[in-house]
């Protein structure tokens, strides 16, 4: 069982089109290769939206823990606040005639140090732990997939990537899978060490621009560190041939092979509005170029 992650130094150079596309050609090649889907973008996912799969379980993920104040145990000395670093302890006073000197914990804000809770003369504050988000195991077209929703403002958004990673490779170690294809989340930070850990190859999605360049450059840099082998195609390639070429230039120097150039074409924009991947949408030069490229991969995995 091989795993690919397929991943970008920035958001919207078109990895979440690649993954499904390679979902599709996976599915429907001869012979076929049998794929699990993970999608590791758990802040903004999206592969669902391509996919449109449905859902089978959904579990809960309990991020860190937040304090919370016993209003009957509060005594409203004000000692919690004092030693908050976060300013997450407010005084609501006026707001609350009733109980005008017992304060509230903003859990946005609370960072879960537990300090109110050490100083609390009273024993009035707890720490419990939150819900952080969800995570779903889903049947798709083609083949199970795994992916996740990270609540707004919550954190801990690696340890959820390597849920949905983690609940993907058990499920494919269980049933003979040959592949685990992961969607992974862009940029350079936890969520993206989590997505690639244990990844026999990464595909890294490039765009010709600036940043995209340079957004490129940095998430090889991350792979390299964690010794996950990559590859490059460059997505879009034909909207600016300078960028394109200074891609290759920088790959060439540092020995990472260039796997193919999608051309920029509104189909792909089409097949997502109909929730499909564009390689099971329309044969064009969009296609043919994931096909070639889908074809390398194999064989470097093989």
């Amino acid at each position: 069982m091989k795993q690919l992650v397929i991943l970008s130094g920035k958001g919207g150079t078109g990895k979440t089109s690649v993954t499904a596309a390679f979902a599709h050609l996976a599915y429907t090649g001869n012979p076929p290769v049998r794929a699990i889907l993970a999608d590791a973008d758990v802040d903004a996912s999206n592969l669902e939206l391509v996919l449109n799969p449905t859902v089978l379980e959904t579990y809960e993920f309990m991020g860190g823990k937040v304090a919370v104040i016993d209003p009957q145990l509060c005594t409203g000395c004000g000692i919690c606040a004092q030693v908050c670093r976060f300013d997450a302890i407010l005084d609501i006073g006026e707001l609350d005639i009733e109980k005008p000197n017992i304060p509230i914990i903003d859990p946005i804000a609370c960072d879960g140090c537990a300090a109110c809770v050490y100083q609390c003369p009273t024993e009035a504050i707890q720490m419990e732990e939150q819900l952080a988000g969800h995570w779903f195991r889903s049947r798709s077209s083609y083949g199970p997939l795994f992916h996740a929703a990270l609540r707004p403002a919550q954190e801990n958004s690696g340890k959820l990537v390597t849920m949905v990673k983690q609940q993907a490779r058990l499920l494919a170690l269980d049933e003979g899978y040959d592949l685990v294809l992961v969607d992974g989340p862009p940029g350079i930070g936890c969520p993206v060490i989590s997505a690639a850990s244990g990844a026999d190859l990464a595909l890294i999605v490039a765009e010709p621009s600036v940043a995209g360049v340079h957004d490129m450059e940095r998430v090889l840099q991350t792979t390299d560190h964690f010794g996950v082998p990559a590859l490059v195609c460059i997505n879009k390639a034909d909207l600016n041939p300078e960028g394109t070429a200074a891609i290759e230039a920088f790959c060439r120097e540092q020995g990472i092979k260039v796997v193919g150039r999608i051309p920029f074409d509104t189909v792909v924009t089409e097949a997502m509005v109909q929730g499909l991947p564009v390689t099971a949408f329309e044969d064009t030069p969009v296609t043919q170029a994931l096909r070639r490229i889908w074809t390398r991969i194999l064989a470097r995995l093989t």
